[in-house]
């Protein structure tokens, strides 16, 4: 997909209260503190001194490096303080607890131990206590997709801290809540709560919550697409995490700067951006953020009309995100000819050793050379079944390899693909491209087991298969949750609009099947479609891992016409509307307004109009026969 884009959501920088200096309900341990290795070793050692043993275990846990280590010293912690019957201490550990489940993606056992935590502060009658771990226990539920939860649980934090002296805590709980409402697009809310914890971050003089503050100020406006105040904001936020070296938030910053001078057309900026932005996650291997730059790279260089460039970093934005499938088979041929050839070389060693003990013993020359005669014959009688069973390996290897390319490209593409080595990038003059996208899939996603969150997208894109392949249409893609397919290649037809409309009503009619229908165990959704008509240029990016993809303005504008849909409606653009009005009843929307784009007429398609039953024949069968 071409053009500059907005990220779908904005990755909010998410300031979580663990990662702060949480101020020590114990004692430091010396002036200095200690580094962990020495810690442990004393540890190790032994610790006479109870309150001395406490400090220890509690610096082990608050600070090791290894999470699981802070989990259990977190649990030994624990155990002292159920010793001595000390709320507080009990306080500490389980806070220290959680913040490691919490590093380990263990969010309900990281629940848990908060919830415990705050039974301790409201035993200990501290409620500055309660209202700081009330921070990322609401942290979690944002994590879980739970908005309703997360939000009840900073304004609770936030009440009880406005009656504490404990700014840094304060401050964190607004930044963090401001950070949740924009997650949905409640930007004057966040940003007031924004206003709110920078001014405490200012006067406590804590630079990296400033930082993020300000960066989670600047990305709003961008939104909102106040560039000028935006891109003030952003610069600010990296010029203060550069002093803390802190390159994740920095690299992404850069991307919403290049994005930001895209939409002033000053692409040479823009694209100085966005290489700085790719050079630094380079650097510091954040794999995320590379993506991303070369992604931002690409839509960049399609503005500026160096096409070249565009489609390599696309490549490159492809294969780290390592989302397409990988051709195994291919390495699996080479590795067994590779061992065949080792195993030549090893029979090699033998016969040459052979041929050197019958030089040293001269007595036996006759009936050595009629044993190395016979040998070297089984050795041949070996040698050839051998290569005649790795042949027949290799020949295998190859056609389930040229197996795996018919699945995922089209049978001429992966033909050319075979038989040339590469293939040539097409341009059809007249193309249906379809997109689709389940709503609130990103706050299943978070909440669901990995194998059902599987089981229900499977579900679903193995039924969108079938209505494609029933109406001689190319699937494309997935993406996610969101489905990609083109009716028109790598064939033309001349009723490829009135095909994937009628692959679509299929598609949004199954989902509102499956919906009405659905069980306890089901997770269903709804679902948007979009559809746009016209040019596109086709080709395979990729070199071990090939993908068949379509690039131009008229797949931006079906992913608009998407994202611009309700759900269980089908969304189509005047370009659409043009080839399909003879066929079906649509309802006009308008002129509505896009990103980066004049306004632009869209129809809803309401319901299929009588066709004559000789013509509806044809259309399926044509379909079929394709």
């Amino acid at each position: 997909m071409s053009g500059i884009t907005r990220f779908k959501s904005a990755r909010m920088r998410h300031f979580f209260v663990w990662a702060i200096t949480f101020f020590s309900l114990i004692p430091v341990f010396g002036q200095g503190g200690f580094d962990m290795d020495s810690l442990e070793n004393l540890y190790a050692r032994g610790i006479e001194d109870p309150a001395d043993l406490m400090i220890v275990v509690e610096e082990l846990a608050n600070h090791h490096p290894d999470a699981h280590k802070k989990v259990h010293y977190s649990d030994i912690l624990l155990g002292l303080a159920a010793t001595n019957e000390d709320p507080l201490t009990l306080y500490t550990g389980y806070f220290r607890k959680g913040n490691a489940l919490l590093e380990l993606n263990e969010y309900s056992e990281a629940l848990s131990s908060f919830f415990k935590g705050a039974e301790m502060a409201i035993e200990g009658e501290r409620n500055d206590l309660l209202g700081r771990i009330q921070i990322p226990i609401a942290d979690v539920y944002s994590l879980m997709g739970n908005h309703e939860n997360a939000v009840s649980y900073y304004k609770e934090a936030i009440i009880l801290l406005r009656k504490s002296n404990d700014s840094l805590g304060l401050a964190s709980a607004l930044l963090n809540a401001g950070d949740e409402y924009s997650k949905k697009d409640k930007y004057d809310t966040a940003l007031a709560l924004f206003d709110e914890s920078g001014v405490i971050f200012e006067r406590i003089n804590f630079r990296l919550g400033t930082a993020y503050n300000i960066g989670n100020m600047g990305m709003i406006n961008a939104k909102k697409g106040n560039n000028e105040l935006a891109q003030t904001q952003i610069q600010e936020a990296i010029t203060i995490l550069e002093e803390y070296e802190d390159y994740s938030p920095i690299s992404e910053y850069l991307t919403y700067m290049a994005d930001i001078y895209a939409d002033k057309q000053d692409l040479v900026r823009a694209l100085d951006y966005a290489h700085t932005s790719l050079e630094l996650a380079t650097k510091y291997e954040l794999r995320d953020e590379i993506s991303m730059a070369h992604n931002k790279l690409s839509e960049i260089y399609e503005l500026d009309g160096n096409t070249e460039a565009s489609f390599k970093h696309y490549k490159d934005h492809i294969e780290q995100r390592d989302s397409l499938v990988n051709l195994e088979a291919v390495r699996q041929a080479e590795a067994e000819r590779t061992n065949y050839e080792v195993a030549q070389k090893q029979i090699q060693v033998d016969l040459l050793n052979e041929q050197g003990r019958t030089q040293r013993i001269t007595v036996l020359a006759t009936i050595i050379g009629l044993v190395l005669v016979g040998l070297l014959a089984i050795g041949l009688f070996r040698r050839n079944r051998f290569i005649h069973k790795t042949n027949l390996v290799i020949n295998t290897e190859k056609e389930r390899s040229e197996s795996l390319l018919l699945n995922i490209l089209p049978k001429e593409t992966a033909k050319e693909l075979i038989e040339e080595g590469k293939v040539k990038a097409k341009k059809f003059l007249s193309v249906s491209v379809l997109f689709t996208d389940f709503e609130n899939f990103t706050r299943y996603a978070e909440a669901l087991p990995p194998e059902k969150l599987v089981e229900s997208v499977d579900y679903y894109y193995s039924k969108f298969d079938a209505i494609m392949e029933k109406y001689g249409l190319e699937k494309i893609k997935t993406i996610g949750d969101a489905y990609m397919a083109a009716g028109g290649l790598p064939f033309p037809m001349k009723d490829h609009a009135i095909r994937m409309v009628k692959a679509a009503m299929e598609i949004t009619e199954f989902v509102k099947t499956a919906k009405e229908n659905e069980g306890d165990e089901d997770v269903r959704f709804n679902i948007r479609v979009g559809i746009n008509s016209g040019p596109v240029v086709a080709g395979v990016v990729g070199t071990r891992k090939f993908a068949y993809d379509i690039w131009g303005d008229t797949v931006n504008v079906a992913a608009r016409m998407e994202s611009m849909s309700e759900p269980g409606k089908i969304n189509i653009s005047e370009n659409t509307f043009a080839l399909v009005k003879d066929h079906f009843e649509c309802e006009a929307r308008g002129e509505i307004a896009i990103k980066n784009r004049s306004e632009m007429k869209m129809y809803f398609v309401n319901r299929e109009m009588v066709v004559p039953a000789n013509e509806e024949d044809t259309v399926i069968s044509a379909a079929t026969n394709t």
